[in-house]
């Protein structure tokens, strides 16, 4: 699972995901990637699950590359357990996404192959998003 090996604080606030992508809005390795359209939280899971489906369409030969990082903990309290106490433990990390901002870019192989397989990876976020790929310069 992508988890950071270190933090500098072992706890954050929610925030808020105001506005749009200002970073990682245009597709740098590949030919073709997931650009989202909502914004939201996507867990180690979810990117986990994209990348097993982007993965197995790329057998043949072909790249996969993640471009987001699940960095933002996540805590939660037990079930039934009376209010105070402090906050909760960490349970998990999230990556924070905002419109704009490509999850996915895949290389190598044909553009039907590819839409198919990110139209499938889609399905298995919690967040909109659509195909893309590079323009002609």
């Amino acid at each position: 699972m992508l988890v950071p090996k270190r933090a500098k604080h072992r706890k954050q606030f929610r925030g808020k995901m105001r506005g749009n992508a200002t970073r990682g809005t245009t597709l740098v390795f590949g030919e073709y990637g997931l650009k989202s359209l909502t914004s939201g939280w996507l867990t180690t899971k979810q990117i986990e699950a994209g990348r097993k489906v982007l993965t197995r369409y790329t057998q043949k030969g072909g790249r996969v590359w993640i471009r987001i990082f699940s960095d933002k903990p996540i805590s939660d309290k037990p079930p039934e357990v009376r209010m105070g106490g402090g906050k909760g433990d960490v349970v998990d990390y999230v990556a924070v996404i905002k419109p704009g901002r490509i999850i996915y870019e895949m290389g190598g192989i044909s553009e039907e192959l590819a839409k198919e397989a990110i139209d499938k990876a889609s399905k298995k976020l919690s967040i909109k998003g659509k195909f893309v790929k590079r323009s002609e310069r």
